[in-house]
Parts: structure tokens; sequence; C-alpha cells
């Protein structure tokens, strides 16, 4: 596996990777409708592609497939990270992550889902609040989580 930066030629395998694996991945915690309002077959490229570039964000390389992203922003607000569907439980993740996580000194914060709150708790993370979002209409639950990475 190879980490990267990203590149804008990477946001279109993005978001097919991100509306598959939030639709495979987190059913076991969101109902149908939940999983529609968080990743909807809708998303803006451009918006994504700029968040991206705004961030210090990162691809996983497996067999000339992307199999993972994440993105962090300057404040510390680690704010998307999503490994393949087909590709979970190999590190990916966790490899992502140790990388981010070295761009930055101080606190870290991300808003963690049901799914991905233990992997975010064996990491260090502990949880600041439960939190309900509303996603065109519908709740979610997630977790503001925070680690201190001095």
């Amino acid at each position: 596996m190879k980490i990267r930066n990203y590149c804008p030629d990477d946001c279109n395998e993005i978001v097919d990777l991100f509306y598959n694996t939030v639709h495979t991945i987190n059913a076991q915690d969101y109902t149908k409708t939940q999983l529609d309002a968080w990743a909807s077959k809708s998303i803006d490229i451009s918006q994504w592609n700029q968040s991206f570039l705004n961030h210090y964000s990162i691809v996983a390389i497996e067999n000339d497939i992307l199999v993972g992203f994440g993105d962090i922003d300057s404040s510390g607000y680690l704010d998307r990270l999503y490994v393949h569907k087909d590709y979970q439980k190999h590190g990916i993740a966790t490899a992502l992550c140790n990388e981010l996580e070295k761009s930055i000194t101080g606190k870290i914060t991300t808003h963690a889902s049901i799914t991905a709150k233990p992997f975010f708790e064996k990491r260090g993370y502990h949880v600041v609040k439960k939190q309900e979002v509303i996603r065109k209409g519908i709740l979610l639950v997630n977790y503001v989580m925070e680690k201190d990475n001095n």
C-alpha cells in the first residue's frame, strides 16, 4: 500500500468510495434513510475537491485502486477518514490516521460515527460529547472526540 497526497483527479473515485463505504459498512449502525441523508448520490464534487485542497489530504493506493482517504485541517479537525468497503481491517485507516496525526501538534478533534467510535477510542481519542446532527432533515448520532497529540 502506498500513501500519497491527494490530487484533484482523485475526487470522483473518493466520492464513489465514500458513498459505497457508508452505505455498506455503516449500515450496521444507521438506517437506510440516515445513510441516504449522510451519503447521497448528489455530492458537490467541486466543493469536496476545494475542501481537500484546503486541508492536508491523503489517499491510500493498493494495486492501482484507491482504497482509502483522509483529511485534516490546520486547526486539528480530522474531517474525513474512510476505507473502501472491500478493504476493511487491513490497517489502511490506521496508516492514514498515523500520517494525518503526524501533521498536527496539539489537540485533534473529529466527529466519529457510531461505527468509527471504537477505532478512535483504540487510538486514544476520548468522547467529548454525543451529538445529534440533522442532515437533510434526518437525525444522525455521532460523537465529538478529541486526542492530545503532543
